[in-house]
């Protein structure tokens, strides 16, 4: 079996996923399907002082899946609600490389279970202090620590720079 890309209307990659599962045991076709694969990641966003998480599609519009390509197999997905076609050149689909297989569910494990931040901050920029100690205080960011999502802040404190370091929650980017 080889890996595949499918394209698929955007917003419901999920949807076309459980209906390619549903409809293949339907049609006897399970033998053939072996996995299929919506990537995702779960993103952390502050909205009205509230943490908010919801799921992001790595790839909007696309399906993997590790399936055995016959004729009939071809057809039956080609022909099933919400999928649009194969990733290929004209009716003739491209099987995805060992190397394309290999980056794409390292980077699915790398990320299962863990959150990120929808927003990213750099150097430089301007920030609201919106939560600790330091509430409503401005800044500006000195230092950005991705992978503990901590962030050192140049804080004025009694006419002094003061350096404060907080998580990517307690800070929003000033517009």
């Amino acid at each position: 079996m080889n890996w595949y890309s499918l394209r698929v209307y955007s917003g419901k990659e999920k949807v076309t996923a459980e209906r390619i599962e549903y409809e293949s045991e339907q049609n006897k076709l399970s033998d053939y399907i072996s996995n299929i694969l919506v990537p995702t990641e779960n993103i952390v966003e502050m909205k009205n002082g509230k943490k908010k998480s919801r799921v992001k599609v790595f790839y909007p519009g696309y399906i993997m899946i590790e399936m055995e390509l016959t004729p009939k197999t071809q057809y039956f997905l080609e022909n099933l609600s919400g999928v649009i076609s194969f990733v290929g050149s004209k009716g003739h689909p491209q099987k995805l490389t060992e190397k394309e297989v290999r980056r794409i569910l390292g980077e699915v494990q790398r990320k299962d279970g863990k959150e990120s931040l929808g927003i990213i901050f750099t150097v430089g920029d301007p920030v609201k202090i919106i939560d600790g100690p330091f509430l409503d205080f401005d800044g500006v960011i000195q230092d950005v620590n991705e992978e503990k999502q901590k962030l050192k802040i140049m804080v004025s404190i009694f006419g002094r720079a003061t350096p404060v370091e907080l998580n990517y929650l307690q800070v929003e980017l000033v517009k």
